[in-house]
């Protein structure tokens, strides 16, 4: 599937820096002309350490960037959920930017063992793309939705043809780097990979009012497998 490999290639490049900056404080401690015999002893000693430290940051590194393959539910009309994670709001808003005025919204907080590759909603084409600057609050806050750095996608599907629907890729506290797999004027198949935030976040969905909400408060969503709401 399209995009697939990205979230692991991000994961190793995290790896492989690590690995380079363990590699350099070591070198520095073993090689450093000034006191060489002292703090070579010191850097053989801590070494055991580093060691440890870097194999355990390279196995929650690679478990945090997973990217389990989903298995799309094929059924016409659905709405599937971007990303992994607890549904903690649904409720009415106002989104002006792409849903152009009243609107459903579905938010899901994205835990730090939660897989963070998001997935496309509906199959269609990303119709808007709006990157804006903002805060890194705490994403188990609602108000992170407003107030945090984001990334508004609007998809216009192909099923039913048309509707709208819109997804916000937010920051929190930890997650300082949302990286975008399309752009506007991609076309999309549903449950493609178009995300990846890193460390801890949150994504809303916005549906227009005919759309059915079928998760409630407190569900865990799969990215790319759960329904989250259906076009009747």
């Amino acid at each position: 599937m399209k995009h697939s490999g990205k979230a692991r290639r991000a994961a190793f490049k995290l790896i492989t820096l690590s690995l380079i900056a363990v590699v350099a404080v070591w070198a520095i401690g073993a090689f450093t002309v000034t006191a060489a015999a002292v703090i070579a002893a010191v850097a053989i000693a801590i070494t055991p350490v580093l060691v440890v430290l870097w194999v355990a940051f390279a196995m929650f590194t690679l478990y945090f960037f997973r990217d389990p393959e989903p298995r799309c539910p094929s059924a016409p009309g659905l709405v599937l959920s971007p990303g992994h994670g607890k549904i903690d709001a649904i409720e009415i808003t106002n989104e002006p930017q792409f849903m152009g005025g009243e609107c459903q919204r579905v938010s899901m907080f994205l835990s730090v063992i939660d897989v963070h590759v998001q997935n496309a909603p509906v199959g269609g084409k990303v119709v808007f793309f709006k990157y804006t600057i903002g805060q890194f609050l705490n994403a188990l806050k609602t108000a992170s939705a407003t107030h945090n750095e984001n990334v508004l996608l609007g998809f216009e599907a192909n099923d039913p043809r048309g509707e709208k629907v819109g997804v916000r890729l937010i920051a929190g506290v930890l997650a300082r780097r949302i990286v975008p797999f399309v752009q506007a004027g991609d076309e999309v198949e549903r449950g493609q990979r178009i995300s990846l935030i890193q460390f801890g976040s949150r994504a809303d969905v916005y549906l227009p009012a005919r759309a059915k909400v079928k998760v409630k408060l407190g569900d865990h969503a799969v990215g790319g497998e759960t329904v989250l709401a259906v076009f009747e």
